[in-house]
């Protein structure tokens, strides 16, 4: 089995030192912030690798497809660049997003930028079979994620992606999630309907400043908010629903497609005919995960427009559809299941980044208890 190491900071080589010094206080920190499209990765490695074995790794764990959407798209866009000059060097230092990798046996000038900031110890280390995946946060700008990856030869170049391409891939994924947060909500805020929703149901999350509220309605022990912001090209909507009389262990996958079909079909109803629902024909994920330091259940799929065929059960598509997150829980302190479910209708547009929006309003959930959202991380998103 090969062994990853995780190169500490102290077997860098001086020349990185300050930098890191730059951040010890975020707050200090007067760089400019990185640039780049907010769902690109760019990966600088030589040609032979990024067409050979090593960079068919990286794609397929770093940045695999995403199948729950309407035409599937990669989980980050790739651009790659080589080290073949000052100028190329000085362009990478402005990106959000970057891995770095190489082989030590090349003579390439990624291998040789690599090795520069290597101590002699973690070079043999790297010789002698582990391998080096080092997380650079702000190393060059601030809301910056770079990543050096390093192993002796090609193929455990290939094999380091393999086994570490998934933790990777989500620590870009948050990286991203911090900065879009920050964008959507550091000056566009709708506080007055968070306060309401708060002092009416005892939640909240953020809202920009061109949603509404659509449905707002309890009965008994449930209660549901559907939230819409509607554009020329894209419509998002995000409802929270909650019900106090179910027990955590009543929440399954089929309870949660059952759930959600039952609310949009009482409320996501279109303007004329129909109503949203999952459509079962396409990839549906639910996994088992933590989310805002709950137990919690993430499912992801298509919804698209139905209506009744004649007077039976049966139904027909009428047009329209889109992707959607769910995050179904359990919440200990109100003892209420919670649903977040965010969903989108861009029919001209790539969806994944859209969808990531719906992840980052979820992520502003918090209770009148006190069990709020984490703050971004200073790392990651100033």
């Amino acid at each position: 089995m090969r062994r990853t190491l995780v190169v500490p900071d102290v077997l860098l080589l001086g020349t990185l030192l300050a930098g890191l010094l730059l951040l010890s206080g975020c707050e200090g920190d007067y760089r400019p912030r990185a640039v780049g499209p907010i769902g690109e990765i760019t990966v600088v490695m030589d040609s032979s690798h990024w067409t050979g074995p090593s960079g068919e790794a990286l794609r397929a764990n770093v940045t695999p497809w995403v199948e729950t959407l309407p035409v599937s798209e990669r989980s980050f866009q790739l651009r790659h660049l080589e080290l073949t000059d000052e100028r190329t060097y000085e362009r990478v230092q402005d990106l959000k997003n970057v891995i770095i990798a190489a082989p030590l046996s090349d003579s390439t000038n990624e291998t040789s930028f690599l090795r520069r900031r290597l101590s002699d110890e973690a070079e043999q280390a790297i010789l002698d079979g582990q391998t080096a995946v080092v997380p650079k946060p702000n190393l060059w700008r601030r809301s910056q994620r770079i990543y050096y990856v390093a192993a002796a030869s090609p193929d455990a170049l290939a094999e380091t992606f393999q086994s570490q391409g998934t933790q990777i891939r989500n620590t870009f994924t948050e990286a991203t999630l911090q900065r879009m947060d920050r964008n959507m909500y550091e000056d566009d805020r709708r506080s007055a309907l968070e306060d309401t929703l708060m002092q009416r149901h005892g939640f909240a999350v953020n809202m920009q400043s061109d949603f509404q509220i659509a449905v707002d309605t309890t009965t008994g022990s449930e209660g549901f908010v559907w939230l819409r912001r509607l554009l020329a090209q894209t419509r998002r909507e995000f409802f929270v629903y909650y019900v106090e009389d179910v027990s955590p262990d009543q929440i399954t996958p089929e309870w949660i497609y059952n759930t959600r079909d039952s609310l949009t079909r009482r409320h996501l109803r279109g303007n004329v005919r129909g109503f949203a629902k999952i459509d079962y024909r396409r990839p549906l994920k639910t996994e088992q995960r933590s989310f805002l330091d709950r137990y919690a259940y993430d499912s992801r799929g298509l919804w698209y427009m139905v209506a009744p065929l004649g007077g039976g059960n049966e139904l027909r598509p009428v047009g329209g559809g889109g992707p959607f997150v769910n995050y179904t829980f359990y919440d200990q302190a109100t003892d209420r299941v919670y649903m977040l479910d965010g969903s989108i209708f861009a029919p001209d547009n790539d969806k994944i980044d859209l969808l990531r929006q719906m992840e980052v309003m979820a992520r502003t959930f918090r209770t009148a208890e006190g069990s709020r959202s984490p703050d971004a991380s200073p790392t990651a998103a100033k």
